[in-house]
């Protein structure tokens, strides 16, 4: 139900048009809105139109609206009723007077188009320019709240590479997984405390996580278990296994463990 009203709410089956301007003009991509709304969404973009702008200044600004070559542009990918990303509060103000298309920004917009700019020479190949090559890069408020989160020492004006940007994506991937199983394993951390009297309160997930694959698998070596728990809480594992036999799920453990690990 949620993800039906967050797609009747753009209309168009969730799909809006993005409007992104590059260093020579604008582009325009197909984008699943619902992104947007959405908090643990996978982002996706497709290149649907591009054109190369001598005086972007000239195409769209307050005084003259949008120019009559950026409106047929726009215009061309347009649905009815189609709700538009832009980049700036401004360019939604233009573009509602001159048009009449109803857009989108804001925050969740700014991060979308922070992504587009990254991955501009990849996502517009006809996009030639110098910037396409570049390798440092602001931070986005996500990136920014992300290592924030994780206590990465970062300064506010601190520029990052693509690499970094890379790793934050991984660490992003990581929360989204553990966020996923929080419930279930908060729920088997209960039998650890009424079995095996070990208190979890104080555990991160995978180490949780962990916990739960060496009780379900006790013959197995895992590699975690070495640095993550003292040897009395170990042999408490191999030696209580047998009792969780109808408490916890093995498969569902596993399966939990290896997405974690």
């Amino acid at each position: 139900m949620k993800e039906a009203g967050r797609t009747a709410q753009l209309g168009n089956g969730g799909l809006i048009r993005v409007l992104f301007e590059t260093p020579s003009g604008f582009a325009i991509f197909v984008y699943d809105g619902v992104n947007l709304i959405r908090q643990d969404a996978m982002q996706a973009v497709v290149l649907i139109g591009f054109e190369k702008f001598e005086n972007k200044l000239a195409a769209i600004n307050h005084d003259t609206g949008v120019s009559e070559r950026l409106a047929m542009m726009i215009n061309k990918y347009m649905a009815p009723g189609q709700k538009l990303a832009v980049e700036t509060d401004g360019y939604k103000k233009i573009i509602k007077k001159s048009l009449g298309i109803s857009c989108l920004c804001g925050r969740t917009v700014d991060e979308l188009m922070w992504g587009l700019k990254i991955h501009m020479g990849f996502l517009v190949p006809e996009e030639n320019s110098e910037q396409t090559n570049e390798d440092r890069f602001p931070k986005s408020v996500g990136m920014r709240l992300l290592l924030n989160r994780h206590s990465f020492r970062v300064q506010p004006d601190m520029m990052v590479t693509k690499q970094i940007i890379q790793k934050t994506g991984l660490v992003h991937e990581c929360d989204q997984i553990v966020n996923k199983h929080s419930d279930s394993l908060r729920t088997a951390a209960e039998h650890l405390k009424e079995i095996s009297c070990i208190d979890t309160q104080d555990w991160d997930l995978m180490k949780l996580a962990a916990a739960l694959k060496m009780i379900c698998c006790p013959e197995e070596k895992i590699e975690a278990g070495r640095w993550l728990f003292l040897k009395q809480q170990l042999k408490r594992f191999r030696d209580d296994a047998p009792k969780y036999k109808d408490k916890i799920l093995k498969m569902p453990c596993l399966v939990v463990y290896d997405e974690m690990y």
